[in-house]
């Protein structure tokens, strides 16, 4: 997976309602979020055209409208953002953040032996 610079809040906002939406056009998706993060249709486009550099989505035209889809899947992009996350604040160990996690008390003890037991069949499989 090559290495693409994080998301910000707003580049994420887009990008969750691409996925949902699926291919859309910058004023679907300015009509789409004006509920949650009202924006101008400038706006839209800029974080569009600074999502497609940075690689996330890309644009096919329709006529004179520019259609935008995203270019991997959620969890894909959500994997990336927590290697970064990793490789950031805790030296590339994933086993200190799930250490963190669980000292934090954001995994439960059931989580964790859910965790657990699915480690191990993956273990046997491999």
């Amino acid at each position: 997976m090559s290495k693409r610079k994080p998301l910000s809040e707003l580049e994420t906002k887009l990008m969750r309602y691409l996925w949902a939406a699926g291919p859309v056009s910058s004023e679907q998706v300015r009509e789409g979020l004006a509920g949650e993060h009202p924006m101008k249709e400038a706006t839209v486009r800029t974080v569009l055209r600074r999502l497609e550099e940075k690689g996330y989505v890309a644009h096919e035209v329709e006529g004179r409208t520019f259609i935008y889809r995203g270019l991997e899947r959620p969890e894909h992009v959500a994997v990336q953002a927590i290697r970064q996350l990793l490789d950031r604040f805790c030296g590339g160990s994933m086993e200190q953040l799930l250490v963190g996690m669980v000292d934090q008390k954001m995994i439960s003890p059931q989580e964790l032996n859910a965790l657990a037991k699915k480690i191990a069949q993956r273990r046997k499989k491999d």
